[in-house]
């Protein structure tokens, strides 16, 4: 990368990625990070699985690509007693002593130069909080989907990544675009503009949102962008997660989402209102197709479970 001005120092970085029996996948994307054209100094990975496997293949991945490895210092946590992403984020902020920190989700492959782009941002602007890539193989939906996004996706649960990602190809050479929230998966910050700031501690397994309301929860006056030439593909391993009806996991983030942080105002109540109403009739729909009430349990289980840990009742 040519454009870092002449004596701007790059900051130390620790990746992290937390990751719960996905073997395969995880290996996938260590070798990805370790052939990048800049490397971290320290990978940490949270591992909660019950047994040793991925661990064992990410150290021998170690001894297979010893050239690259040796100039990243593996920090290789496993404990089966840490509960949910937000914890195993936590667990390494705790443990971190880098600049920048790195999130990446256990089932991504990095192209080549994504950490060196990020990098790049870090030391041209010294002011930035945080720098996010963009998700090349992330697909709108039909015209019936976009339809229905437009129609009840309203105020904050209005996402500006959704349209970067759907425009991965054209903005290939773009340059960083600010926005307000980035996503779990490959979200970086320069710890030292986070003011001490901990991922939400009431989130047990699975729920959506943590990744916003950590944007949301940074000091004021912290600016966050997406760089569009940090790339990589999120594979969404079918491992590990939970079985169920494919709304319940958006309806726990947005439930969540509202009750911790837009919980005031009668517009910011509209849109919350009018958002699960256009869950509700898919769910419905999803109901009368399969003949069952299956699809509406979970859609009122999820949106519960998010209210309450919301309102930090977990």
């Amino acid at each position: 990368m040519s454009n870092t001005e002449p004596g701007s120092r790059v900051p130390s970085l620790a990746v992290v990625i937390p990751t719960l029996n996905r073997p395969g996948d995880l290996t996938i994307t260590v070798r990805t990070l370790l052939d990048q054209t800049a490397l971290p100094l320290e990978l940490v990975i949270v591992d909660q699985s019950a047994n040793d496997e991925s661990e064992r293949q990410v150290r021998a991945l170690y001894e297979e690509m010893a050239d690259q490895a040796k100039n990243v210092c593996l920090r290789y946590i496993r404990d089966p007693a840490i509960n949910g992403l937000t914890m195993a984020r936590n667990v390494a902020l705790d443990q971190n002593h880098c600049e920048i920190v790195l999130f990446l989700d256990d089932d991504v492959e990095l192209e080549p130069d994504f950490v060196e782009c990020l990098m790049q941002g870090y030391a041209e602007d010294p002011d930035l909080a945080g720098i996010s890539g963009i998700i090349t193989n992330y697909r709108p939906g039909g015209f019936v989907a976009r339809v229905w996004q437009w129609l009840f996706v309203r105020g904050p649960f209005r996402d500006e990544r959704r349209r970067l990602y759907h425009r991965a190809d054209q903005l290939r050479s773009a340059g960083r675009v600010a926005v307000t929230r980035f996503g779990g998966g490959l979200m970086s910050f320069r710890i030292a503009r986070t003011g001490g700031l901990r991922f939400d501690q009431n989130l047990r397994g699975p729920c959506e949102g943590e990744d916003v309301d950590f944007c949301l929860h940074l000091p004021a006056g912290a600016r966050l962008q997406i760089d569009p030439r940090a790339r990589l593909v999120h594979n969404k391993s079918a491992t590990a997660r939970a079985d169920e009806h494919w709304n319940a996991s958006a309806v726990r983030g947005i439930s969540y989402l509202y009750y911790r942080n837009w919980r005031h105002g009668w517009r910011n109540f509209i849109d919350f209102a009018w958002l699960m109403t256009g869950f509700a009739i898919l769910v419905l729909l999803a109901c009368v197709k399969s003949a069952s009430p299956t699809p509406w349990k979970e859609f009122t289980k999820a949106a519960r479970y998010g209210r309450k840990v919301g309102l930090g009742r977990n």
